[in-house]
């Protein structure tokens, strides 16, 4: 049995977080890929990659991925509320450094 299509999938979403970085989240037709581009001052990088997703209530999907830089993101988007609840850890002084933050979903017109 096949799990139904994420809600997000084939969809582009202007993602805003807390700390002021933005990002524009394109998802592959079939929700299992990510192309993130970094906007303001982070414009010029992105990275496609491959998502790990599971549902965890209605329109709500925890999403996670590791990016090649060893970047971890874990995130709670509710596509109701058009909210995010993100964790990263990326290498820091002294070791591995956690964030944790919240954002919030803008839909981008195809």
């Amino acid at each position: 049995m096949t799990a139904p299509l994420p809600a997000f999938a084939g969809r582009t979403y202007l993602f805003q977080v807390d700390n002021g970085a933005e990002f524009r989240n394109a998802y592959s037709a079939d929700g299992k890929r990510l192309r993130w581009e970094g906007l303001g001052e982070s414009a010029g990088q992105w990275e496609d990659v491959a998502l790990h997703v599971a549902q965890v209530g209605p329109e709500q999907y925890f999403v996670s991925w590791t990016e090649q830089s060893g970047i971890t993101v874990s995130h709670v988007m509710d596509l109701a509320e058009l909210t995010v609840r993100a964790f990263w850890t990326y290498e820091g002084e002294g070791g591995r450094v956690g964030e944790l933050h919240t954002g919030t979903l803008a839909p981008v017109a195809p």
